[in-house]
Formats: C-alpha cells, sequence, structure tokens
C-alpha cells in the first residue's frame, strides 16, 4: 500500500502535517519528523530508513519520548522503516487534561497512527511500559501486527520492584532536578552511565496528570490480565528482551514469557532496566536476528 500525501486522506480529524522538514539523528540519515492530527490531540512521529522496507514501530515507555530510541535507530534502518510515535501526554505530542490514557485508548491512536502512514504489517518493539501498549495493539489490531519484541517489559505486577523515592505530588510539580534524577536513575544499571539529559527533559515537559494518569493506566491494565496470557491469547511470534540487572522489574520474571508458545527470551548481562540506552548494538543483535524472520515487507 503506497504512502498516502501529506494532509490527505485516512480517518475523519486526522491529517499529516510537516513541522518543519527533516532533522537529523545521530548524524546519520535525516529523520522526517511530522504531527498526525487526531480529535484528542496531535500525536508526534518519526520515521527513518526506506519506506518500502518492513515496518518496525518503536513504543517508548512512561515518562520518555520518542527520543529514548535514537541510539537504536541507526542501527535499525539498515534493513527497516522505523516508526517512532511519542504517545499522547508524552514528548512534543499533545497532553489534554480532559482526555483519557488508559492503554486500549493508546494503543488504538498508535494503530490509527499506522493506518495514518499507510502501514498495513508491522513488527512493534516496546520498551517498558511501551511494551504493555505494543501488547494492547496486538489484541485490538491483529491485522496490523505480524509480530512484537518487548524490552524489559515485566511480565505482571509481582515482578515490579517498589522504588525507594516518595512519590511527588501536585504542588510539586514540576519535580527539581535532583528529583528528575533520582527518579530516572532506577532506568539504568551500567557503569559509568550518564543519563541523557534529553530523557530528563521528556519527564520534567509532562504535566503531573499526565504523569500520574499513564502510570495508573499502565497499573489498571496489568492488574486485568498479565501479559503472558495476553500474548498467550494473541499468538504472535514473541521476542523478551531483558537487562539482567533491572532494578525496575525482577530479570527473572522474563522466564514468565516462555509460557507463550514460541517465544524467545534474551537476557543481557551487566545491563538495567534501558539496554536500548545503554548498549544498543548488543540490544539490536537479537532484535535484527528476530524480525528478519519475521517481518513483513512493504508495498
Amino acid at each position: 500500500m503506497s504512502n498516502p500525501p501529506a494532509g490527505t486522506g485516512g480517518d475523519s480529524g486526522l491529517m499529516t502535517v510537516s513541522d518543519g522538514g527533516p532533522h537529523v539523528n545521530g548524524g546519520a540519515e535525516a529523520t522526517e519528523s511530522s504531527t498526525l492530527s487526531l480529535d484528542e490531540g496531535d500525536i508526534h512521529v518519526c520515521q527513518d530508513g526506506p519506506r518500502d522496507a518492513p515496518a518496525l514501530l518503536l513504543i517508548h515507555g512512561s515518562a520518555s519520548s520518542t527520543r529514548s530510541w535514537n541510539p537504536m535507530v541507526p542501527l535499525l534502518t539498515g534493513s527497516h522503516r522505523v516508526i517512532r510515535i511519542d504517545l499522547l501526554g508524552h514528548g512534543r505530542s499533545a497532553k489534554p487534561d480532559d482526555r483519557s490514557y488508559a492503554i486500549p485508548d493508546q494503543a488504538r491512536r498508535a494503530g490509527v497512527a499506522l493506518d495514518r502512514l499507510g502501514v498495513e504489517h508491522a513488527v512493534l518493539v516496546g520498551h517498558s511500559s511501551g511494551g504493555v501498549v505494543a501488547t494492547a495493539v496486538a489484541e485490538l489490531r491483529p491485522d496490523l501486527v505480524t509480530a512484537l519484541a518487548l524490552v524489559n517489559t515485566g511480565p505482571s505486577l509481582d515482578a515490579f520492584i517498589a522504588p525507594e523515592s516518595a512519590a511527588i505530588g501536585p504542588s510539586q510539580w514540576p519535580p527539581t532536578d535532583e528529583e528528575l534524577r533520582r527518579f530516572a536513575s532506577a532506568g539504568f544499571s551500567r557503569a559509568g552511565f550518564q543519563i541523557p539529559e534529553e530523557l530528563l527533559d521528556d519527564l520534567r515537559g509532562m504535566t503531573h496528570h499526565t504523569f500520574t494518569a499513564t502510570m495508573r493506566a499502565t497499573l489498571s491494565y496489568m492488574e486485568q490480565g498479565t501479559l503472558p496470557d495476553r500474548l498467550t491469547v494473541v499468538g504472535k511470534p514473541l521476542l523478551v528482551i531483558f537487562g539482567e540487572d533491572d532494578r525496575r522489574w525482577r530479570s527473572s520474571s522474563a522466564a514468565d514469557y516462555r509460557v507463550v508458545p514460541g517465544s524467545r527470551v534474551e537476557l543481557l548481562p551487566g545491563l538495567g532496566h534501558s539496554p536500548l540506552l545503554e548498549d544498543p548494538p548488543r540490544t539490536a543483535t537479537p532484535l535484527l536476528a528476530f524480525t528478519a524472520i519475521h517481518a513483513v515487507q512493504g508495498d
């Protein structure tokens, strides 16, 4: 299926608008950055790689954005059309206080984004709670999803490691730099790793409502069913990548995904909750081996 021209076609109330031309991603090829206008708010989209290559949709985790995938993108564009979106409430997407942040609604928007971009089939790759959204997309739109890869996505709430830091109330928002770094520090375990400043900016740029609403949405979705149970029903090929030193989700819980028929689990020693940032090449290696088998060539 060919891509619809910008600003035409697609669903009612939805159009693609350029936000000022291509952007350079880490010195690699130019990134096409655009905005999808939905009734619920604008969704920011980034695209890299050949448009006729098999599509990958990369979904960021809570309090993050498309920028969390920046180090991975150059490793994936040699063989894929790489699509990233800022979920509603995150990054450069809208942050309304009067719209739903429930996981099925975020998943529905992701599906609409793929439709609007002319994508018929994609491998979905989700980091942390982005893997929860990817699972929900597969539940809602199995026609779109050929396979899933989850990166440090806890299988159930039993695997969650409660944070030591206290919750930040509305009166304390936005957090101080010290609070931001303390919150973000649990996302990394590699010795000497420096937290990227843009990731702190992503958290700082959220409203207290969107931050808490998206966290509650993930909790609610996982209370209703574990991811291995959901993915068993979905029946799509599954790759699970897990940094072995994760300080947010017990890495031993990655074994829970083995109940999903045909699933593959890869543990990465020496890496924490964010292997896509801590060691992009080691994270990309199993992902590319997986997509080489399961990705579908674009039309």
